[in-house]
């Protein structure tokens, strides 16, 4: 499958590592290198870069439509389980595996916001990276916190890295262990 792409139209995309918005205008030459969790991370002359879905059309690619089908709890609280739903369509760019399964997120908090009407919701994910010299944070923590944004009933969201506790290969799910041959 032919890899090299032509930006059809303008677009703003991540920055990898930075996680800085940035704009690819329309006749960029871009390679994609992996398509998982609803986004592209292609290479471009200038670096790498993550392409939302919903920009797919601009590779020649089907636009993933990333809106959460999920209801809110009687109180309008959004469902942890669309959260962590969400939480597992984030990638590391280099790594086939989410990040849930890879053992990357350590909590995910809801609180209600007191000082709102009608109440709001903010979601709190504290998580880690594979090493503490792994530049990817920015843009990994950019992506989940753009994708609990779309959680029905979140108004906020906050993703926290932490380095305490590191994390190590005995975090990851078996399911993360069997897509990278480790069993």
């Amino acid at each position: 499958m032919n890899r090299d792409r032509t930006l059809s139209r303008d677009l703003t995309a991540t920055q990898i590592p930075s996680g800085d918005k940035a704009p690819l205008p329309a006749g960029t030459k871009v390679m994609i290198h992996q398509t998982l969790g609803g986004s592209f991370t292609v290479q471009t002359d200038t670096g790498l870069y993550r392409i939302d879905g919903r920009d797919g059309d601009a590779l020649g690619e089907a636009i993933t439509d990333n809106t959460v089908n999920a209801p809110t709890l009687a109180d309008g609280a959004p469902d942890p389980e669309a959260v962590w739903a969400q939480l597992r369509q984030v990638f590391d760019p280099e790594i086939p595996v989410n990040i849930v399964d890879l053992g990357l997120v350590y909590s995910m908090d809801i609180a209600k916001q007191t000082d709102t009407t009608p109440p709001a919701y903010k979601v709190d994910v504290a998580m880690t990276l594979t090493a503490p010299g792994c530049g990817m944070g920015p843009a990994i923590a950019e992506d989940a916190k753009s994708k609990i944004l779309l959680v029905p009933g979140v108004s906020a969201a906050d993703v926290r890295i932490t380095w305490d506790p590191p994390w190590n290969q005995s975090m990851i799910s078996e399911e993360g262990k069997m897509k990278l041959g480790l069993i």
